[in-house]
């Protein structure tokens, strides 16, 4: 199961034959979300309550019988039922769509509940700071509170004692806690059978659908006539199969347009949990967002890696990121002001305007934010599993950071700790590889950067392989006199991550509700295996002296790398060598090439980030820059005796 976004550009009244816009067409979408709106929220309002919710979870009714997986069936099979508004007529299914939408967020609200239970039942005495005792407690009283991120306790626990502060007492439950939950302005289609909607797709073009849904032609519909038929062309992205099977999508407002959230169905191979014998150890960082390589598991249980590994580096996206987010936390602070002077006693009439002015600034900036992260998780995400299917590795293992916590390293690195979009990546990243039958699994992160891939000796880290005196992070050194080994920190970290999945494999735990595969704890009798064989070097002599005369070469007439002086082009001098990878009709440089973002950078560029290429509008693809896989070979250079030289 995978879900396509669509944008629906118009439509057509099927009984008048006349052409409805786009703006109509999220007019009446709107309508129709409204009515769906309310119904929900006065849905929530009445079983907004710990026993509602209970009994919703618990999957069975009043007479024992076993509540159906649609949430709008469960919700009648229980009796609550709901009328729309008076002199509002709709019909059955819209009834469902807000029944099916309440089901949801009181079922969500379930696991909600258990965690503020348990955290409530074993309150600390400083909630600021836990004992180990008073972490094993809360653990013990949450369920699954043994693999929880601490983060997510903490997070509860904050919202807790900000209510103590405010109400005096601890709150009696997770409804008491929080207010019933708002209901979102969309259409759950998937709820309604084909009196209200269905979708087909085209015979003679499959990247095309045809949606047809019942829409109203007024705000409050008066009488089932102000209903009409409305046919809709979808073009399908080109992400979903010809043979997959489409279901009916969710409509959401956004930005004024209706967007189409389409779930289609189609096979995939199985995913193993064990079994692997080439595996894709992945690795997070801050200016190289993902570390990746391959690891293969001989018959006699030898780890070799194989190549040097890849880097996705989106120093440029992250810091048009925290530019963002700098103009947000300003905009906020501005908007705080604005509203202290609007609760003033006699506020000036422009400053409503202001703070109105302010809020629309907000959501917009906002919504950059989302789209910039979102798109920077999808990239990252195909590059890794883009990766693993270069390498041919059947399982890629992600380290897990759910329970980093961003403290201690100075404002501004925890900053960009926690502004990190790890959950998103790893999210896409279970999509993607899900549609070729590679299994992603989890693995604990603890030393994976401190201690050496070949020999588990703690590493001495330094600032760039030119400095290893100087204090640093990025550059890692083996003191180990037998073994030796240096490279880039997230290198010997993404060895460690798949040396330790390939050796823990037997241990994979798979989440029943989720499907989601993890390594729970590290053993050490595993873990003493979990080593990398360093390759055998070709050259064993340690002399290496002269032994011999030296072999003539023939004279060239000229260089080595070119026959003859390059071609003319049309912006660069003739005769004249490229100047590296550059191509010879480019004068200079791109602007990206001087940002030390480069795929081989190692040590921390020594100037800030310069976005120019951001203000003139350059686009995404030139803040990220990432090492294409091992089957994007450059085309051969015909002009050269040797090829190509990159």
């Amino acid at each position: 199961m995978a879900c396509a976004r669509a944008l629906l550009r118009g439509g057509v009244e099927e009984t008048t034959g006349e052409v409805v816009s786009a703006t109509v067409l999220a007019e009446r979408v709107g309508w129709c979300a409204e009515l769906v709106g309310g119904i929900t929220a006065g849905l929530l309002a009445e079983h907004w309550s710990m026993a509602d919710v209970a009994l919703l979870a618990s999957g069975v009714d009043a007479g024992g019988r076993r509540l159906p997986s649609n949430a709008w069936m469960a919700l009648r099979r229980l009796g609550w039922t709901v009328t729309a508004p008076e002199g509002v007529t709709v019909n059955d299914r819209i009834v469902r769509m807000a029944q099916e939408q309440a089901g949801r967020l009181l079922r969500s609200a379930h696991w909600r509940a258990g965690l503020t239970a348990g955290v409530v039942a074993t309150w600390p005495a400083d909630p600021c700071k836990r004992t180990a005792q008073e972490w094993d407690a809360v653990r013990a009283a949450v369920p699954g509170g043994a693999d929880l991120p601490a983060g997510i306790i903490k997070a509860r626990t904050r919202q807790i004692a900000a209510f103590l502060r405010s109400s005096g007492r601890l709150p009696a439950d997770v409804c008491e806690l929080e207010g019933a939950p708002r209901a979102a302005r969309m259409l759950l289609l998937a709820a309604c059978d084909r009196q209200q909607a269905t979708l087909e797709r085209s015979e003679s073009d499959p990247g095309r659908a045809l949606l047809r849904l019942q829409l109203p032609t007024r705000p409050d519909p008066r009488s089932y006539a102000d209903w009409e038929w409305v046919a809709c062309p979808i073009t399908l992205p080109s992400t979903v199969p010809a043979d997959a099977v489409l279901h009916l999508p969710t409509l959401r407002l956004i930005g004024g347009a209706v967007r189409a959230e389409v779930a289609f169905t189609h096979a995939v191979p199985q995913a193993r949990r064990t079994g692997h014998t080439m595996a894709l150890g992945v690795d997070w960082g801050l200016n190289t967002l993902l570390s990746a390589g391959a690891v293969r598991r001989h018959a006699d249980g030898r780890l070799t890696a194989l190549g040097a590994g890849a880097q996705f580096r989106a120093a440029g996206v992250l810091a048009k990121q925290h530019r963002l987010r700098r103009l947000s936390e300003h905009l906020h602070a501005k908007t705080d002001c604005y509203q202290r002077l609007i609760n003033g006693r006699a506020p000036h009439p422009a400053v409503a305007g202001r703070h109105a002015l302010l809020a629309e600034e907000i959501r917009h900036l906002s919504a950059r934010r989302s789209n910039l992260n979102d798109a920077l998780a999808r990239a990252a995400a195909r590059w890794a599993v883009d990766q693993a299917i270069a390498a041919r590795a059947t399982v890629i293992y992600l380290e897990d950071l759910r329970s980093l916590e961003a403290r201690g390293m100075g404002r501004t690195l925890n900053t960009r700790l926690s502004q990190q979009v790890r959950g998103q990546i790893t999210d896409h990243i279970r999509h993607l590889a899900a549609e070729t039958g590679i299994a992603v699994v989890t693995v604990p992160a603890r030393n994976t950067s401190k201690h050496c891939p070949h020999c588990l000796t703690p590493l001495r880290h330094g600032k760039a392989p030119d400095k290893p005196a100087i204090a640093g992070w990025k550059w890692a050194i083996c003191p180990n006199p037998a073994c030796g080994w240096q490279g880039d920190r997230d290198h010997g970290a993404w060895r460690r991550i798949a040396a330790r999945g390939l050796t823990h494999q037997a241990r994979t735990a798979v989440d029943r509700a989720t499907g989601a595969m993890a390594i729970g704890s590290v053993v050490d009798k595993l873990e003493a295996r979990a080593v990398i064989t360093p390759p055998t070097s070709r050259t064993r002599r340690t002399d290496r002296s002269k032994t011999g005369p030296t072999r003539r070469r023939s004279p060239r007439p000229a260089p080595r790398r070119r026959r003859a002086p390059s071609p003319t082009g049309p912006s660069g001098p003739a005769g004249q060598r490229p100047e590296g990878h550059a191509p010879t009709d480019r004068r200079r440089l791109p602007r990206a090439a001087h940002r030390h973002q480069g795929v081989t950078t190692i040590s921390t560029p020594t100037t800030r980030h310069r976005p120019r290429g951001a203000a003139l509008g350059a686009g995404f693809h030139l803040h990220a820059h990432a090492t294409p896989p091992r089957w994007a070979q450059p085309p051969p250079d015909a002009t050269s005796d040797m090829g190509s030289l990159s």
